[in-house]
């Protein structure tokens, strides 16, 4: 099948495909006559694993780790996503349940307690995407809280309050086109500072493909885009820009 096919397959875009195959996720061979991507059954069984796991409210870069992992298991990996996904079904089911009583107390018809308006919400870390790095390893975000676990709670909060002002910096910046030279200085500058201080570096591949996660991963995008509006999506743009001229 060719991209066109399996994005009205899928329901994905033919650009996000592309952009898995850019970051290493899903790499179909070319046809060697007009270099287009071809996609086998076992490439869609693979599509198939990083959308349940995508479901499943994992990143990208933690996806593509994963399954390129040795000791990756099918049947492992199923448990994993069937337990998020009942998890999720409660969850939805009770912020639904909640939803009915909050129209309820609205109308007087009934009264909720302080503890009744808030269930089903859960801002908890992903227990499941703990699971799976326990069973399969990440290295890359073993590595980066290992060295900020390493740190004192001063450095700690020091390294917070430079990733807010970068943020913020970048913030002001995102009205100008994101290949510009004033905002690639600034990315250039984001980039040195997360290869400094996490304990991983970043490759120009892998930069890029945090600045995707930044509107792939709801949970990136919320957080950054309380900075200003649309920042996740200048970010992905800017941050590809910068890594392209790296290479």
């Amino acid at each position: 099948m060719n991209a066109n096919e399996v994005a009205g397959l899928t329901g994905l875009s033919v650009r996000t495909l592309h952009h898995y195959d850019a970051i290493g996720l899903l790499c179909p061979r070319r046809n060697p006559e007009n270099g287009y991507r071809e996609y086998s059954e076992e490439n869609l069984d693979r599509l198939q694993q990083i959308l349940f796991f995508r479901e499943c409210g994992f990143p990208l870069s933690v996806i593509r780790e994963l399954l390129e992992n040795p000791e990756f298991d099918r049947e492992q990996a199923f448990q994993v996503q069937k337990a998020y996904l009942v998890h999720e079904r409660r969850r939805i089911d009770t912020m639904l349940d909640t939803l009915l009583k909050t129209h309820k107390t609205w109308k007087g018809e009934i009264t909720m307690t302080p503890k009744e308006k808030f269930e089903g919400f859960d801002f908890s870390k992903n227990p499941y995407e703990e699971e799976a790095r326990r069973r399969w390893g990440d290295e890359t975000v073993q590595k980066s809280s290992s060295t900020l676990s390493a740190l004192g709670k001063e450095e700690q909060e020091k390294i917070a309050r430079q990733m807010e002002n970068i943020f913020c910096t970048l913030a002001q910046c995102r009205q100008l086109p994101p290949d510009s030279p004033e905002v690639l200085e600034k990315v250039g500058e984001f980039y040195h500072f997360l290869n400094d201080n996490f304990g991983h570096h970043y490759s120009p591949e892998a930069f890029t493909g945090l600045g995707q996660m930044y509107v792939d991963d709801p949970r990136f995008t919320e957080n950054i885009d309380q900075y200003g509006e649309g920042l996740s999506a200048f970010l992905a743009q800017a941050m590809k820009h910068y890594a392209d001229t790296l290479n």
